[in-house]
This record gives structure tokens, sequence and C-alpha cells, in this order.
């Protein structure tokens, strides 16, 4: 029998000692990179934001997500919440949302985190701007009030599942407490001297009125049905029964609830001042300040706005006069009736689809639905509107159209490229198909949505010429966007000089009468519903400015390398923010960034835009 020394395991545990290092390592590498990293904590910290602010409302949830529970989102009960009157609540979350963020290394965060916290710091800095004066505020309204939006969002409440329908059922039951919410601060508003006109108060008992008329022919009780028989999973008798159910909280609940809603409006009737801008109320002038920042997304201060507005109009006036002294016949056929021939929406959709190739960056084909506003509601509802899909559905997406009213096949024609293509549906969608941080979804900038929808009309119009027949079919569609152009532009200095100069009906009526708008019924018109409205204009016509600046200096900037097709493709995949920050995310290098004031690092960045007046 031989004896051998045992061999030495020393080579044995040395390898696992090196395949265990190597493991950590790799180990300690990705939960520095993925979990522990500065991306990663600020990522947890925007979700842990969206999951708390999109459980507040049903319908918020509903339309931001068709499948919450996927994303670890419980549905809480189903309600409408109500209007919250304890601001310092808000604020005081608003200013720890603040802090948190100013936490986090900047120069560690990826490109579009830092983006999201520019974004966000923003926005939060901005609600808490809002003060004492949060009681100017205003949720009713004749047309873009919550009690004309209501039901076409419950109308569109889609059934995704079994629970949706249970929810919606909830839903309408919930409408009386929330309108209860709404009448008590309303109340609040009027011991204030805060209430609205009984101009107003008359126009909004009058949209009511259309709603709950004729409560067994509602049109939300034909649209329920098809619904239900679209999502195709019950019985006759199941459909018969919950179609049953749902005119029974229709009748005995919601209609109640609009009735009570203008009974207690109509208590307070008398209290509210004449119809007039913000700028005749204390803090009104504060107010439509924080607007501009929090609706329309700009912080430049008035005076430069109206500047800019001014310096828009005379171009576009001048650009008119010079075209109709070279053709004279140009403002006949604009007027005489020179339109498209009549097309069905969906080619039209299709056309403004296959024209916008050369401008507008390309995107995968994207299903749609064109839908019209009930009859009952066409006097109170925009002429258009886009309804966004949830983000982890993608779809559907609605284009609705309000009938009433429109006088041409071009106007038709526009209006369709405001909403889809390659207005609010294409920036939509090209933003989501990006899959972006959740928050932004939630938290954007109305002044980017619909500046960006403007901005798109003037492509739209060019694109109209090709389907007229006329000689000078381009010149017509070029003098119509230039007649739009400055519609707008003046609506939107009328915004201003009532809302923050304190312009009443006459001087208001004075000023549009320079601009040949000589009926008092128009002008009274126009200033009723700028007073009701305030900033609205803006969001488009100020959007739109700033989107043309952009394109401009960056032309200026790039000369032969400017791309617009580029141009267009780097706005859309910075997404909806601030005007601000889309212009240091244009206009900076990549390289020059981090030297910028930033919003993570200093507050001066903030500083630079807190004094509008």
């Amino acid at each position: 029998m031989s004896f051998k020394l045992p061999k030495s395991k020393k080579p044995l545990w040395a390898a696992l000692f090196l395949c265990l290092t190597l493991i950590l390592g790799i180990s300690i590498g990705y939960l520095t990179n993925h979990v522990f990293s500065e991306n990663a904590k600020f990522t947890a910290f925007t979700d842990e934001i969206f999951k708390k602010e999109v459980s507040g409302s049903t319908l918020t949830l509903h339309y931001s997500l068709a499948h919450p529970e996927k994303l670890g989102i419980a549905r809480p009960a189903a309600s409408l919440g109500t209007v919250d009157t304890d601001m310092e609540k808000t604020y005081q979350l608003c200013e720890e949302y603040e802090q948190k963020l100013k936490s986090f290394s900047y120069s560690k965060l990826s490109k579009e985190n830092q983006l999201t916290l520019d974004m966000l710091l923003l926005y939060f800095h901005t609600q808490r701007s809002l003060g004492d004066n949060y009681l100017l505020e205003e949720v009713l309204g004749p047309s873009l009030g919550i009690q004309a939006q209501l039901p076409v969002l419950l109308a569109e409440y889609a059934f995704y599942e079994d629970q949706d329908i249970v929810d919606y059922l909830n839903l309408l039951a919930s409408i009386r407490p929330y309108f209860q919410s709404i009448l008590k601060f309303e109340q609040e508003k009027s011991a204030a001297g805060f209430f609205m006109s009984d101009t107003t108060l008359d126009r909004i008992r009058k949209q009511c009125d259309s709603f709950i008329k004729n409560p067994d022919e509602n049109y939300m009780l034909e649209i329920f049905d098809q619904k239900l028989k679209d999502y195709g999973k019950f019985s006759e008798e199941d459909l018969s029964k919950l179609s049953s159910k749902h005119k029974d909280i229709l009748v005995k609940q919601v209609i109640p609830a609009y009735q009570e809603l203008m009974a207690g409006l109509e208590k307070l009737r008398g209290t509210g001042k004449s119809s007039q801008g913000l700028a005749n109320y204390e803090g009104g002038q504060e107010y439509y300040l924080y607007l501009l920042k929090s609706q329309v997304g700009t912080y430049v201060p008035v005076k430069q706005m109206e500047q800019r507005l001014a310096s828009q109009l005379m171009s576009d006036c001048r650009e008119i006069n010079l075209m109709l002294r070279e053709q004279p016949s140009l403002l006949s056929k604009l007027t005489g009736g020179a339109d498209l021939p009549k097309m069905e929406p969906v080619k039209i959709m299709e056309n403004l689809q296959q024209q916008m190739g050369n401008d507008f960056p390309e995107m995968e084909e994207t299903p749609y639905e064109i839908r019209y506003v009930h009859e009952s509601m066409q006097d109170y509802l925009s002429p258009a509107f886009y309804l966004t899909p949830p983000l982890d559905t993608g779809s559907p997406n609605v284009i609705y159209i309000n009938q009433a009213g429109r006088s041409s096949n071009l106007e038709l024609f526009t209006t369709l490229a405001h909403e889809g293509f390659p207005g609010h549906l294409y920036q939509t969608v090209s933003f989501g198909r990006q899959e972006p941080s959740h928050i932004r979804y939630l938290i954007d900038s109305s002044g980017y949505v619909e500046g960006w929808a403007t901005y798109v009309e003037s492509y739209a119009y060019g694109y109209a010429a090709s389907l007229m027949d006329d000689a000078a079919a381009t010149d017509v569609t070029r003098l119509a966007w230039l007649n739009r152009s400055v519609n707008l532009c003046i609506y939107s200095l009328v915004d201003i000089g009532i809302h923050y100069h304190g312009w009443d009906q006459a001087r208001t009526a004075s000023f549009l009468k320079a601009f040949g708008i000589r009926d008092a019924a128009v002008a009274g018109e126009i200033f009723q519903y700028i007073v009701e409205t305030p900033a609205n204009y803006l969001k488009y016509y100020w959007g739109y400015l700033n989107f043309l600046d952009l394109k401009t200096s960056q032309e200026r900037k790039l000369g032969e390398d400017f791309n617009l097709l580029e141009f267009h493709r780097e706005i859309l995949e910075i997404g909806p923010v601030q005007f601000p920050v889309l212009e240091k995310y244009i206009k900076q290098d990549d390289s020059k960034k981090e030297e910028a004031l930033l919003l993570g690092s200093s507050s001066s960045y903030l500083s630079v835009f807190t004094d509008m007046s």
C-alpha cells in the first residue's frame, strides 16, 4: 500500500475565491448602476409621486392606466374626489417634493432624468406660488368647466374588464357629493367676493339644462348600452339588468345632482361682480401670472409677451397687405367660397399622414377613431378634441368632431391636423412610444401641447393647397392661415388686456374695432368668453410663437445644417414641458448643459422666472 501526501486544496479555494470575487464584483457593479445609483433612486422617487398622484381620482387613474394592478397600484373606491380648499397641505407637499428633488446629484442623472427633474422642480415651485389666490380658480364654466366636460369623460370611460363597469356606475353615484364640494367652494368664493357674474351663471345653467332635459333620451344611455355590447361578455339578460341599473342611477342620481348644483349656484346669484377680468379682483394680477406659468408654461414678463405678440401681429398684417396688393382677387376667393373638396374625416387623416412626411418624423401606423359630439352638447364643447389613451395601452386614440357651426372643408382639414396628424394624436403617441417616466404622462404643459397643435396647423394650411383646384391655391391657404394667426394674436392681446390691465367691455370693443371686428354682439361674445377662460388663447398662440421662435433661432444657429425634420424630432423627444425647460434642452449643446443654471443645484434658475410683471 503506497502512501500519498494529500493534495493541497489551496488552488480550489483560490478558484472559488476568485469566482466569488467576480460574482460579487458583478453584483456590486449591477447594484451600483441599477439599484443604488442616483438614476435608480430618482426613478423610484418619481414613480412614488406618480402612484400617489394618479390614485387621487378614479377618472385620473382610469384615463392614465387601463390596468393599474399591473403596476402595483390598487384601485381606490370609485370616486370623483372633492374640491380641496385646504391648500396648506398641498403647498407643504409641493415643498417636500421640491426639497427632495434638489437633493439629487444632478450631474449623476441621465439626460432624461435631468430633464424630468428640471420640469418637476419648476412645476412644484409654480404650484406653491399660487399662495392665497386659490379662491380665484374656477372649476365651472359654460364650455371648459368640469360640469360640461364630465359627461364626455364618463361617456368615454372605457370598459377593459368587469371592474371598470362597476367603477363607472359608482362614479355616476359619486357626482352628487362631488358637486356638493364644488358648491362649498363656490360659497367660499362668494363670501370672498370672487363669485362668477350673473352672465356666466346664466351660461352655465343653460349648458346644464341642455344636458339634463329629456332624461329618458340622454345620450349617455345609448353610449353605455353600446359599450356593453362591444364588451361582449354578458348575456342578454345581464345586458338588460345593467342597462336598467344605469338608467336608474342616471335619472335618480346624476340628473338630480345637476339640478342641485344649479339650485345651489342660483342662491349665490348677484353676489359676484359684473363680467370683468382678473385684474379687477384683489390678487387677480398675481393669479393671472400664475396661470401664465402653470397653464401656458411661460415665465416671460408680460410686457415682453405683449411686445412679441405685437411684433407678430404687424408682421402678419404686412404680409397680408402685400399679398392683397399683388393679388387683389385672393380676398374674394377666401371670403367667396374657395374651398377644398368635401372629404370624409378618415380620408383627411390619411392625406395628412401622407403629406407630413417631409416635415415630421415618420411614425408607425396608429389606430384611431373619429366620433361626433352628441347633438345635445354641441353648443357647449370645443369644435374638436382628442382624448389621450392610457399610458399602458396606447389606445384607444379618439378624436371628437363637433359638427355645430363648421363653415368650410378647409376648416375641417386644419382642425383634424390640430387634433390628429401631426397634432395632438401624433405628438402624444410619438412621445409615448419612447416609454418616458410615468410622471411625464401625469404632469405636462398645456402651452406645449396646444402650442404644438397650433404650430402644425400652419403646415396643414400648406398641405391643403394641394387639394384645392385653383392656380393660386398656395396663396389662398397661406392667406387663410395668416388670417387665423392674426385672430389668435388679437385674442391673446385682449386676454392680457382684460386680465392683466383690467380692460372693460368698452375698451375691449374699441381694440377689436381697430382690427375690423365692429359687430357689438361679436365683440361682446369675445369679451365674455375671454373673461371666463383666462389665459386659454395664450396656451394656443403663445405656445405657437415659442415653437416658431425656437425654429427661427435654430435656423440662424445652424445655417445650412438646419434640418426641419430633425428639429421636430428633437421637440417630440423632449416632450411636453414648460418653455424654459424646452429651450434649455433645444438650444444648449450636451457638453454645456451641466454648466447651465440647473434646477437641481441652484435656486437661481428659479429666480430667473419668478418676476413676470
